[in-house]
């Protein structure tokens, strides 16, 4: 199993057993495939701004009028969702590998679970490189995972509080890279000033403080909204696919290269043991007591809206005017980016189990299973939409919609999802992607049904 789709799972009458072959629909985890598929279209929540607005676009958002649609949806979307869903996907992706860890190891034509497991990722990596070369999507996430999965094989076997110091590990390193990050911005404010002082003096400055000053006027650009750059992305996107694809190249190379291993590497790992360790004790699998998931569920949201709500207002504050923010020397909301998106989405986990454990809506439950089962279907079934539905080479609306509608395409997306997710599984075994993928691992044709 991984965060797109399990291959085996565990049964409560044998405990420690682990099917060979990919599961049966009756041997599944459910829960995990409601809480899955509750991310696979958080996901989409969250990708929708970059499929359909240019990122230079964000600045315009924090400053819109505080009772505009656009802001209020921006608001809500950015203390809720933002990072929760990736973060779910992370958590589960790493109790999947250990799931699929844990098969036997069983030799079949001269090849065993490690071979499996290195040939599934090497697969899931490729994968990745056609979502973000060929159906030309920024954001995604499967090359990440494939790559970091590499490295998860040697920590099998290790305890639950291994994997949570891991995670802590992962952190702080993230931590200390952003440490470093705001010092240096802190300094190049400093300069900066220093240099204006000078200059007003008529006094000459040294290259550190030319440097300083560059920087900080960098920063300041960054942060203000540039409606011609803007409008000429929007123009670029509008354009036919060798057009877009010309513009992505060298995004997508520096997203699956020095971004990857500058912060997305540590960013995954964090999450990865993180759900590993919680997979262990029981979480996913609606295993730990009602009393454990209440707790969770009221400190993971009082931990992370409350963090979410400060940040989205120092955010606020930093695209209205940065300098100020700096010279105010205030509390540092965004530094707790990783613990506030994995309290939130420990605290919506805890909810979709509790919800799943009182029976209270099981069409919905079983609405979402039903997506989570074909996540790695549905997740390249989004790219496929949205890039025709929002570039140049499909019905070219990027640009036209405004952030709040765009939550108009994405009721439309789920819709789809659920209906497409529910009406194939009553055929078929595995989604589309699923199968292919299986059956690429094992380098033999999968069964469809059954």
């Amino acid at each position: 199993m991984d965060a797109l789709s399990p291959t085996v799972s565990l049964t409560s009458e044998s405990p420690g057993y682990v099917a060979v072959q990919p599961v049966a629909k009756a041997d599944r985890i459910q829960t995990i495939d409601v809480i899955r598929g509750f991310a696979l279209l958080g996901i989409l929540m969250m990708n929708i701004p970059y499929f359909g607005l240019s990122h230079t676009a964000t600045p315009r958002f924090f400053t819109a009028p505080v009772d505009s649609p656009d802001f209020r949806t921006f608001l809500t979307v950015s203390v809720v969702f933002e990072g929760t869903m990736r973060a779910l996907f992370s958590m589960l992706f790493g109790a999947g590998m250990l799931l699929f860890m844990a098969k036997k190891d069983t030799q079949t034509d001269g090849y065993g679970m490690p071979d499996y497991y290195y040939r599934r990722l090497f697969w899931l990596i490729l994968f990745g490189m056609f979502n973000a070369f060929v159906l030309l999507w920024p954001g995604d996430i499967l090359y990440t995972y494939g790559v970091c999965g590499l490295f998860l094989f040697p920590f099998r076997n290790m305890k639950p509080r291994t994997y949570l110091l891991i995670a802590f590990f992962c952190v702080a390193v993230l931590g200390v890279k952003g440490f470093f990050k705001a010092m240096e911005t802190q300094e190049n404010r400093e300069g900066y000033l220093k240099a204006i002082q000078l200059e007003k003096q008529k006094k000459p400055l040294t290259d550190e403080l030319k440097k300083a000053k560059e920087g900080w006027l960098a920063v300041e650009k960054n942060a203000k909204y540039d409606k011609k750059k803007e409008d000429e992305i929007n123009k670029t996107m509008q354009g036919d696919y060798g057009t877009i694809f010309k513009s992505y190249l060298p995004l997508n190379t520096k997203f699956e290269s020095v971004k990857f291993y500058q912060n997305f590497i540590w960013d995954a790992w964090a999450l990865m043991f993180l759900g590993m360790a919680l997979f262990k004790w029981g979480f996913f699998s609606n295993q730990l007591p009602t009393r454990t998931y209440v707790l969770t569920l009221l400190a993971g949201y009082g931990i992370g809206l409350s963090l979410g709500w400060f940040a989205f207002w120092d955010g606020v504050a930093w695209y209205t005017n940065p300098g100020k923010v700096l010279d105010a020397n205030s509390f540092p909301f965004q530094a707790f980016y990783q613990i506030r998106r994995a309290a939130s989405a420990l605290g919506h986990a805890s909810l979709l189990l509790l919800i799943y454990r009182s029976g209270i809506v099981p069409w919905l439950m079983k609405a979402l299973a039903n997506v989570g089962q074909m996540a790695f279907t549905n997740y390249l079934m989004q790219s496929i939409i949205c890039t025709l539905f929002f570039y140049g080479y499909g019905f070219g609306y990027f640009g036209k919609l405004s952030y709040y509608e765009l939550y108009f395409v994405v009721a439309a997306v789920w819709l789809f999802q659920f209906i497409f997710s529910a009406l194939w599984l009553r055929f078929f075994r595995f989604g589309p992607f699923e199968w292919l993928w299986r059956s690429l691992t094992y380098w033999k044709r999968q069964p469809m049904q059954g």
